[in-house]
C-alpha cells in the first residue's frame, strides 16, 4: 500500500497502520516539519484499536486531519 500524505504549510502527515496483539490494528500518523534543515518526525497513535486495517486507516486519516487542523501557520 502506498503511503498517504497530507500537507499543510511546512508540515506533512503520513498515515499508516500496524498490527498489534490479538489480531487488532492501530492507526498511526507521522508528522514531520520540513524547514530546509533536518526533518524530525513525531509519531501519533490512534487511541482505539480496530478490527481490520481499513478501519484503522480511516482512524489514522481522521487523526491526521485533526492534527493538521490545529496547526496555525
Amino acid at each position: 500500500m502506498d503511503d498517504t500524505t497530507y500537507t499543510k504549510g511546512l508540515y506533512t502527515a503520513t498515515i499508516g497502520v500496524r498490527a498489534i496483539d490479538g489480531g487488532q490494528f492501530q492507526g498511526l500518523v507521522s508528522l514531520a516539519r520540513d524547514d530546509g534543515e533536518a526533518t524530525d518526525a513525531t509519531i501519533y497513535e490512534v487511541e482505539a484499536t480496530s478490527q481490520n486495517e481499513d478501519e484503522a486507516l480511516e482512524e489514522a486519516r481522521a487523526l491526521a486531519h485533526r492534527i493538521l487542523g490545529e496547526i496555525e501557520l
